[in-house]
């Protein structure tokens, strides 16, 4: 697949299955993921991989602490996020804001969020697909306790990585006319 296609063509899928990336193509996926814009070389970003069965299970039973916390529907919901996919990359954004030359922390934050984006990119290259999720688990206490959130970190996504199940609906063809201005 080539960049343009890629990027023309990725599609968020919720419905994933085995197989996942192995440990090689995981590797892809991470080091794409820090390859984005980083003002400063702060690496303002960590990851938190989920894919083994014992990670799974760990991962849905936070998931079920989580709905507790939450309340109303959650609990359901989060029996369908725990069942997702096969793979779960967390991306945590951790600003760095005490080095001795600081970069806002917005500029950390869309750094964080573009190595989010990178990660599904290499995914989808390699011929996985994926959905970016946030919901209400990632402002939770027990998940930021699990994924070692410290006061001014945010978890940005759950990326779910897996096979798609079912064919992702084609190009969007989004019609620019009101998204863009000429000078």
């Amino acid at each position: 697949m080539n960049a343009i296609d890629l990027l023309t063509t990725r599609r968020s899928v919720r419905h994933l299955a085995e197989p996942a990336p192995n440990d090689a193509q995981l590797e892809i996926i991470l080091q794409a993921a820090t390859q984005v814009p980083d003002h400063g070389n702060l690496t303002p970003w960590h990851f938190v991989v989920v894919q083994s069965e014992a990670g799974r299970q760990a991962f849905r039973h936070i998931l079920k602490q989580c709905a507790e916390e939450i309340g109303g529907e959650a609990a359901r919901k989060a029996e369908v996020v725990g069942q997702m996919a096969p793979m779960v990359i967390g991306v945590v954004s951790k600003p760095k804001l005490d080095c001795h030359k600081p970069k806002p922390e917005w500029e950390q934050l869309l750094s964080a969020g573009c190595a989010a984006y990178a990660a599904q990119l290499a995914a989808k290259a390699q011929g996985f697909d994926n959905v970016w999720i946030t919901g209400l688990w990632v402002n939770t206490a027990a998940l930021r306790e699990a994924f070692g959130c410290g006061e001014h970190d945010k978890i940005i996504g759950l990326l779910m990585i897996g096979t798609a199940q079912k064919e992702a609906s084609g190009p969007k063809n989004t019609d620019l006319s009101e998204l863009v201005s000429r000078w």
